[in-house]
């Protein structure tokens, strides 16, 4: 039976105070049921806080349930940490009451802006790179920390314009944001190929020049192909397709450098069959097991079968 609205009990947490060096996946509606009844062998699960800003109904049935035997991920999209504008508070309230409800291992937001004035704007826009926005962020990140009292980690964004008052370039920003306010880097393999591909540049140059001692959690997503105005390719982040093998290679030299962080593997358009996406998370743990020294599951060889 469902938790009617404002009766929500407190789950019974997973065990563990970080998430655990494994795949993960984003918890879907759609696979609710089959994963209370298989009970996978898997690292972790990761929601959008946003979707569960709600007194009750089943979201909240199924996902206390599941995190009685999971460690979770918590992964904010409405904050607008690059806004021009203060953070909304009633927003911060009420991810620190489902903070406070779940205890997740890892609370997560993005290097963007969604927020002008009192609308909102249904995408994670990109910011310059200048002294300006670096105050800001940090001004807003700091407030954040404070208000959740835990730290958070910042996600690399995935871009398509740059703009001419940048003074720094993306790796050497994000470094100065984590310096400046302790906060931890969600590093998105995936959005650092889409934006070296659109911006030409070299996507491993990339992933030495960030922060890689403070990187927390780790996300992989598939990416659409485009074509700009200038005839030339635009790979956008659609999380509507499996990773890519340019970017299983990214992430391969990624752990060459961090060794195992729990990593995500995103889906939220087009999303498969729970089989097909449990499958696609072994594959990085496959990964995550050889950065850690050791082989690779034998049983992982069928995982392409099901994922054609």
């Amino acid at each position: 039976m469902l938790n009617p609205p404002n009766t929500l009990t407190q789950p019974r947490l997973a065990p563990a105070h970080t998430l655990p060096a494994r795949a993960g996946v984003g918890l879907k509606p759609e696979h609710f049921q089959q994963i209370l009844a298989t009970q996978p062998d898997i690292g972790f699960f990761e929601v959008h806080a946003e979707n569960y800003m709600v007194p009750g109904g089943p979201f909240h049935h199924y996902l206390t349930r599941i995190r009685e035997r999971y460690a979770l991920s918590m992964h904010g999209v409405g904050l607008s940490i690059g806004a021009d504008a203060p953070l909304d508070v009633d927003h911060l309230n009420a991810l620190q009451r489902l903070l406070g409800m779940y205890q997740p291992q890892s609370f997560s937001e993005h290097l963007a802006w969604s927020t002008h004035s009192d609308v909102f704007l249904n995408d994670l826009l990109p910011l310059p790179y200048n002294t300006a926005t670096l105050q800001r962020v940090c001004d807003h990140i700091d407030q954040v920390q404070s208000h959740l009292g835990r730290r958070m980690l910042l996600e690399n964004p995935a871009t398509y314009v740059e703009f001419t008052a940048s003074t720094w370039d993306e790796a050497a920003f994000l470094g100065e944001v984590l310096r400046r306010t302790g906060c931890g880097l969600l590093l998105d393999v995936n959005n650092v190929f889409v934006s070296s591909i659109n911006h030409q540049r070299d996507a491993y140059a990339v992933i030495r020049a960030l922060p890689l001692a403070q990187v927390g959690e780790i996300h992989l997503a598939g990416f659409a192909q485009q074509v700009d105005g200038n005839g030339d390719l635009l790979l956008i982040d659609s999380h509507g397709a499996p990773v890519a093998q340019a970017v299983w290679e990214l992430y391969a030299y990624t752990l060459a450098r961090t060794g195992p962080v729990a990593t995500l593997l995103e889906r939220d358009n087009d999303i498969p069959a729970w089989p097909v996406l449990l499958a696609e998370a072994g594959l990085a743990d496959d990964q995550l097991r050889v950065a850690a020294g050791k082989p690779a599951k034998a049983a992982r060889h069928d995982a392409n079968e099901v994922l054609a």
